[in-house]
């Protein structure tokens, strides 16, 4: 089984503990911050943290084109609660100046679950994903109001879809990396793995 090498993008959000739950899935993990470090990795985490703020690191940091080329051209890439808003291909209430990378197509709410002082915890069944529930961690985290054609719900949580997948791109509102819990990372580090 080859290992492969799969970034974090380590502009803003909870990187360290992407990274560490890669290593624990099999993968070589790398900090991503500029187009040569992507150019190196087979794939991609786009952490939780703060979207907005995120958008505009990605545009600064001359990230957003070399973003969404490698994810048109089939590139694999996960991202959790803000990486799932930098995912979509339309967020229902943008800050002013927020973009996206897209990549999945779905209509997403920003902090639909509430405030970080309304963060929760709960077990989570995701489809492909086995071993029972896993332990979904939500701090202001999205959700997605509508999906295209192509995309597979993969989780719901309280009438609304917390996960999913559209080809080699793959969403969740919640934070697995958080909970010591690495089956998603293994999932992930699969589909990069199948399209070496």
């Amino acid at each position: 089984m080859n290992t492969p090498a799969i970034g974090v993008l380590a502009l803003q959000g909870d990187v360290r503990e992407h990274l560490s739950a890669l290593a624990a899935a099999g993968a070589v993990a790398r900090a991503v911050r500029r187009p040569e470090e992507l150019a190196a990795v087979e794939g991609l985490v786009i952490p939780g943290g703060e979207s907005t703020t995120m958008s505009k690191l990605a545009a600064l940091f001359g990230m957003l084109e070399p973003l969404r080329t490698r994810v048109r051209a089939g590139m694999p890439v996960y991202g959790t609660c803000a990486g799932m808003i930098m995912l979509a291909e339309k967020i229902l209430d943008p800050r002013s100046g927020q973009e996206t990378v897209g990549g999945i197509d779905m209509i997403v709410r920003r902090n639909a679950f509430g405030r970080q002082n309304e963060s929760f915890e709960a077990a989570v069944e995701v489809a492909g994903v086995e071993g029972g529930p896993v332990e979904g961690v939500f701090i202001r985290a999205p959700w997605v109001e509508s999906v295209g054609a192509e995309v597979q719900v993969l989780a719901e949580y309280g009438g609304h879809v917390v996960a999913v997948r559209q080809g080699n791109a793959l969403a969740t509102s919640f934070h697995p990396e958080l909970t010591g819990d690495h089956r998603l990372h293994r999932f992930f580090t699969d589909m990069v793995r199948s399209v070496q």
